[in-house]
């Protein structure tokens, strides 16, 4: 049962599923920083609202634009998403790597073919996959 569990937390596509989502969870963490700290002022401001606040900013019409708040949320984001990289994709990089399976690197070189022009043909390819015409050997 144990066994069973660990290679289903261990399959590839979950853990790319599980750190896309942690990425958006901290990605919308800084976009809502933006809109709270500075397009809602400024929308405010022109509508003529009137609080100040204290921090790095400056007042417009009475709103306070937070630039501090802001700043603070994506000093945030990229010490949350060095966590994230350096505590589980290079762990996970290299797990996979040992079992033979190449996960968040960069993906295989292609070249064009000439008939079609299309520019994700496989560069080991002799035969283009889409117009099927023959292809010189790289």
């Amino acid at each position: 049962m144990l066994k069973g569990f660990k290679n289903f937390l261990m399959q590839g596509d979950l853990i790319v599923v599980a750190v896309g989502l942690v990425v958006a969870l901290a990605f919308s963490t800084l976009i809502k920083a933006f809109t709270d700290s500075v397009v809602t002022p400024l929308v405010n401001a022109l509508a003529g609202g009137g609080a100040t606040g204290q921090g790095i900013g400056w007042t417009v019409n009475g709103q306070r634009i937070d630039l501090g708040a802001f700043i603070g949320a994506l000093i945030y984001f990229v010490i949350f998403m060095a966590v994230i990289y350096f505590l589980i994709v290079v762990p996970y990089r290299a797990y996979m790597k040992k079992r033979g399976k190449t996960v968040f690197g960069d993906p295989p070189p292609t070249r064009t073919c000439p008939s079609c022009k299309m520019d994700d043909v496989p560069v080991a390819a002799v035969r283009c996959p889409h117009c099927t015409s023959d292809l010189a050997a790289v």
